[in-house]
This record gives structure tokens, C-alpha cells and sequence, in this order.
């Protein structure tokens, strides 16, 4: 019974076995008789989409990316169509449906730059090919500098946080975190920050816009310098006379504004002519103030409107200015946050077509009507003055400097001028009101927004500047419980950082207000991205500097930290990173805004000293770039 059993087996198996061969030639012939049968049409369809997978693939190729990039390097911003409407993309983020603002990223008070998610995979395979180590932390390499693990994100690279070094020595510190050595170790490790930002921008960005880390290049945007710009009074407090008097050259020689390019209003106000006035008060070089006065008045073709409301874009080579192609409105941040700078031009120059212009501009909107409780609608119109869009309320984009110049306009003018008083006071009982709620489970006080009679508990990093402005205006006689609202909103930004995986801040989050909800904040895909923004560090150096609370330094401390660890580039310079929710893939964004080193290492630096003469708050006023300007004595 077995050995036929075993020969059918056999036989079987042989049969199949020899049968392979012809049955692949039949199997080939049968195909290309299908093929055959198929109309001209079909094959053509075929082949076509054939032909566009092989283009597809060949253009993604990773050593094409990056020879495409590297022929990049060194060139304008946007060159390439491509990066251009990526850019365009990703650049605002607003609750209404309108086109995006009216600058390239309108970086401070207007829309959040929102994460593209294209970017999450071509942004760091192709800017930085050359140093692909791997894909997360725990394949990090050793790197050649001084055998220190390196963080590497699919091409990107990191370097391991540093700080650690100097945290270290901070707690093995024998005179303890209270000592003056504890807090000059900290103040070090912030001049080290701002001399490797530097680092990457004087190599590779060296009087252009902004660096690009990554890829070891530059962004233009008005091709002015404004990194430099931004980062000269940094400098000078922190007492970095080397980088400082080679900044001082560049201006002197090379920085002119007799160009045929378009810039933002206020955008280059607060920067560049908050920059230069700032740096002329703190040295008493007069190169500077003639270049403020030289900015400055090319400037003021934006107020030639019918309304008196400036045009958000200016030529300031042909004296011409215009509105965005898309809308004749301004965003009422805009309009609103130039007074300081201008103010003080007129101070300095002695002619006040300055201050009368921008003054105007408060006038108008503080008669108008469509605010809610003094809270102010986020656009107006250039062409009657009139506010558009009413009905959407926010301190976050676009509309959040307005309140923060209201104290500051009364407090540079010697507390003299009771209407912007009256409107600041109006404001925050208008947010009291209507804004402010709490989060479950733990009761974070947190600001959100209102959408026609609609309460959103969605809050930007921007609004986090409140908590340092309540504080502010405390300070200077305003009502006792402004304290308490920005010792509870601190409390939040910080828990906006805590919370995160990488422990640093998205651009915007959402509050949990449900019972039942386990964690206070829910982060959106497109929301987590991280600008290397000043705004919480800000508020820190406030609440620190009038309560003397060292918790406020201890957190300011994590935070650096966590740009060590997770924004640091090994060969210079600090990048944006797309993704604060996973540690082991951040997605390095390929650019460090000028605000980093503008505000955000500078208020780093003012939190951590313990010198309260070190730009006392008693004399000077921050504009909302972070340059001090003087207060003025009440005889003026």
C-alpha cells in the first residue's frame, strides 16, 4: 500500500517539476496575447502612467534632491517655483477664510506659520544629505566633535543637548542655585547659545535676511540684514564686544535701504527701526540714529491713505506704497504696534510728523465702534478706516500687540495719556469677560478666542506675551489682581511646554474643557511646530524680575535646555523644528527666525541675571521686538 502511495507521490512532484518551464513560457505568451488584446487607447493609458511613476521616482531620488538643493545654497529665498508655493502655504494661519496676511511671515503679531506636512518628509532628507546618521535617538551617532552624540532625524542632524554640561555644574555648584556663580554659569550658557547662533549666520547667512542652518544658506525677505539688525542691542547686553563691533562695520558700511524692495510696515519698524534706535540709546553711536532716521522716512509713504490707516506694504526705494494685491485691509496689529518706534523718532529728530502719524492711527480706532468690550476685531480697512471681519475676537494673531502698546504708549509717555490707559483697562476686563476659562483636569486659566458669540479654546504661543504685560502694568500701580491673572497664565505657558514630549511649546494648542478629559492640552497635527518664539521666555523675565520667584528661572532654564537638545545644528545656528510632540523625529524646519536672536536669547539672558539695573523696567520700555527704548521724562 505504501510504494504506490510513494510512486504517485513522486510521480507527481516530477511531473510538476518538469512542467515549470513551459508553464512560464505559457504564462509569458498568454500575457503578451492579453496585451495584444488591449485597444490602443488602454496601452497608451498604461504606458503613460508607466512613463510618469518612473518621472515621479527619479525626481524624488534623494541624490537629485540634493544636488537640486545644493545648487540652492547661496541664492535668494525663493528661487524655484516649487519652494515657493510651499512656502505660500505654509506661511499664515488665520480662523477666517481670506487669503494669508500681507508679509512673507508675519512673525509676531499676525497669523502662526503653519507646518506643511510635505515638509515633514523633504525638509530634512534633502537639506542635509550629507549627514544622514539615521532616523531617531537611539541610532544616534558619535560625531567628530570631541566624540559627542549627535541626534540625527533622517538626514538632519542635531547635536545632543549641551546645556546638560552646564546643568550639571549648576546643581555640583558648592554655593548653590541662590549664588552669584550659579547664575553667571547660566547667564555663560546663554552667550555660548547666542556665539553658535552667530557661529552658523556669520559663515553661512553673513548680511542676509535670516540662516538656514540645515543646508548651510540664507532666506531673503526684504535683503536688509535683519538678523544682524535684530540681534545688535542683543549683543551689546550681553557683552559681546567682538561679534558686536563686526555687526557695527556691516551697518556702517554695507547696510543701505536705497533699494527698489518691498518691505512690510511693521515688520521693519519694530526690527529695524526698533533695532537702531535701541542700539543708539544703549551706545550713544550716532551711525545708528542716522540710520533710523534714514529707514524711518522712507517709511512714512504708508500713511498717505485716505484714511490715514497705513498700507501694510512699502517700496522704500521709489517712496510708493500699496496694500496686499488681495485686499485693501490692514491687520489692526499692524497698525497698532509702530507707535513706540515712531514716537521716539520724532523725539530724537525733533520733527514730529512722526508721532502725529501713528497717533492718528490710535485716535481712529479708539472712536470706532465693532469692538466688544474693548476687544478689537482683527482687520481695518485702509481705504474709509472702518474695522472689517467684525465679530471674531483674539489676543493671538493679529490683534495681540495692540493691547500690549496701549500700557506701553501710556508708560513711554511718562503716564500721561489716559485714553490709552482707559483702552488697555477696558481690554483686559473685556478678556476677563469673555475669553478667559479653565482646563480639565487640572484648571490651567487659559485665553481663548470668540467667533461670533462662539468660545474656541484654542490659544496661540503668542498670547503667552500677556502674562509678562498683566505683570507690567502691575507694576506701575495698575489693579492687584492683573498680578494674579499673569501668575496663573504663566503657569500655563509654561504647562504649554512642560506637556510636550520634547518640552517645547507648539504654535498653538487646544484646551480640554470636557469632564472626563485626562490631559489639559490637545496639540493638532499642524499646530506643532516650534519657531524658537520668545513670547513665554518674555513673560518669565517679567514675572521674574518683579517677584523675584526663582521658579521663573528654573523654568526659563528647562526650556533652554530643550532648544540645546532639540534645535541645536552642529555646524551653527538654531532651526525651527516642525513636530514638539516626538522627541525622536522633531523634523528640523531649515531656518532660524531673527527673532531668536532679537528676543528670545535676550530675554534668556535678562531672566537668568540677577542685576536689576540690567535694562531696569523702571527706565526703559520693550517694544514688541524686545528693543528697549527710553521712558520719557513727564516734562515731555
Amino acid at each position: 500500500m505504501l510504494s504506490p502511495s510513494k510512486r504517485d507521490f513522486v510521480s507527481l512532484t516530477l511531473s510538476e517539476s518538469g512542467s515549470y518551464t513551459n508553464s512560464k513560457q505559457w504564462r509569458r505568451q498568454s500575457c503578451w496575447r492579453k496585451w495584444k488584446q488591449l485597444s490602443r487607447l488602454q496601452r497608451s493609458l498604461i504606458l503613460f502612467t508607466l512613463m510618469l511613476l518612473l518621472v515621479c521616482g527619479i525626481a524624488t531620488s534623494p541624490t537629485l534632491i540634493e544636488h537640486w538643493r545644493g545648487d540652492k545654497v547661496g541664492g535668494n529665498r525663493n528661487d524655484g517655483k516649487l519652494q515657493f508655493v510651499v512656502d505660500l502655504k505654509n506661511e499664515y494661519r488665520s480662523i477666517l477664510p481670506e487669503p494669508p496676511s500681507e508679509r512673507k511671515d508675519y512673525r509676531r503679531r499676525g497669523p502662526p506659520v503653519l507646518q506643511n506636512r510635505l515638509q515633514f518628509k523633504t525638509n530634512v532628507s534633502g537639506l542635509l544629505g550629507e549627514e544622514n546618521h539615521g532616523p531617531d535617538l537611539k541610532n544616534a551617532d558619535k560625531g567628530s566633535e570631541g566624540g559627542k552624540p549627535i541626534i540625527s532625524w533622517r538626514g538632519a542632524v542635531i547635536e545632543e543637548e549641551q546645556a546638560s554640561d552646564t546643568d550639571t555644574k549648576d546643581t555640583e555648584n558648592q554655593d548653590g542655585p541662590g549664588s552669584l556663580a550659579h547664575a553667571e554659569s547660566r547667564l555663560e550658557a546663554v552667550r555660548e547659545a547666542f556665539r553658535h547662533a552667530w557661529k552658523g549666520y556669520k559663515e553661512f547667512a553673513w548680511g542676509h535676511d535670516e540662516l538656514k542652518p540645515i543646508s548651510k544658506s540664507y532666506g531673503e525677505w526684504f535683503g536688509l540684514g535683519l538678523t544682524l539688525i535684530d540681534a545688535l542691542d542683543t549683543m551689546w547686553i550681553l557683552g559681546l564686544k567682538e561679534e558686536f563691533a563686526e555687526a557695527r562695520e556691516w551697518v556702517a558700511k554695507e547696510l543701505s535701504f536705497d533699494k527698489n524692495v518691498d518691505v512690510n510696515l511693521f515688520e521693519s519698524t519694530i526690527r529695524i527701526l526698533g533695532g537702531l534706535l535701541s542700539t543708539y540709546h544703549l551706545t550713544g553711536d550716532l551711525m545708528f540714529l542716522d540710520k533710523a532716521k534714514d529707514i524711518g522716512s522712507r517709511l512714512m509713504p504708508a500713511f498717505n491713505t485716505a484714511s490715514k490707516i497705513p498700507y501694510s506694504d512699502v517700496n522704500i526705494g521709489k517712496g510708493t506704497a500699496h496694500p496686499p494685491r488681495w485686499t485693501s485691509d490692514s491687520t489692526v496689529a499692524e497698525v497698532t504696534s509702530i507707535q513706540l518706534e515712531f514716537r521716539e523718532l520724532s523725539r530724537l529728530t525733533g520733527d514730529t510728523k512722526y508721532k502725529l502719524a501713528v497717533m492718528e492711527v490710535m485716535q481712529q480706532v479708539h472712536k470706532l465702534d465693532g469692538k466688544k468690550d474693548g476687544l478689537v476685531p482683527m482687520f481695518i480697512n485702509t481705504n474709509n478706516g472702518l474695522f472689517t471681519h467684525q465679530g471674531i475676537y483674539t489676543l493671538g494673531a493679529r490683534a495681540d500687540s495692540y493691547y500690549e502698546y496701549l500700557l506701553k504708549q501710556w508708560i513711554q509717555g511718562g503716564k500721561t495719556e489716559n485714553e490709552l490707559l482707559d483702552d488697555y483697562l477696558l481690554a483686559v476686563e473685556g478678556v476677563k469677560k469673555n475669553l478667559l476659562n479653565k482646563s480639565i483636569p487640572k484648571g490651567l486659566t487659559f485665553v481663548g478666542e470668540l467667533s461670533h458669540g462662539h468660545f474656541s479654546p484654542k490659544m496661540d504661543h503668542l498670547v503667552c506675551f500677556l502674562p509678562g504685560t498683566l505683570a507690567l502694568g502691575a507694576h506701575y500701580g495698575l489693579p492687584a489682581d492683573h498680578m494674579e491673572l499673569a501668575e496663573q497664565l504663566m503657569e500655563t505657558c509654561y504647562q504649554m511646554y512642560a506637556q510636550m514630549e520634547t518640552g517645547l511649546s507648539p504654535e498653538i494648542v487646544h484646551f480640554n474643557m470636557h469632564e472626563g478629559s485626562t490631559k489639559d492640552v490637545n496639540v493638532k497635527m499642524a499646530d506643532r511646530h516650534n519657531l524658537l518664539r520668545p513670547e513665554t521666555v518674555e513673560s518669565l523675565f517679567y514675572l521674574y524680575r518683579f517677584t523675584q520667584d526663582k521658579k521663573y528661572q528654573q523654568w526659563g532654564w528647562e526650556i533652554l535646555q530643550n532648544f540645546n537638545k532639540y534645535t541645536k545644528v552642529p555646524t551653527g545656528g538654531y532651526t525651527s523644528i516642525n513636530n514638539v510632540c516626538d522627541p525622536s523625529y522633531p523634523s528640523p524646519r531649515d531656518k532660524m527666525e531673527s527673532f531668536f536672536l532679537g528676543e528670545t536669547l535676550k530675554y534668556f539672558y535678562l531672566l537668568f541675571s540677577e542685576d536689576p539695573d540690567l535694562i531696569s523696567l523702571d527706565k526703559y520700555v520693550f517694544n514688541t521686538e524686545a528693543h528697549p527704548l527710553p521712558i520719557w521724562p513727564q516734562a515731555e
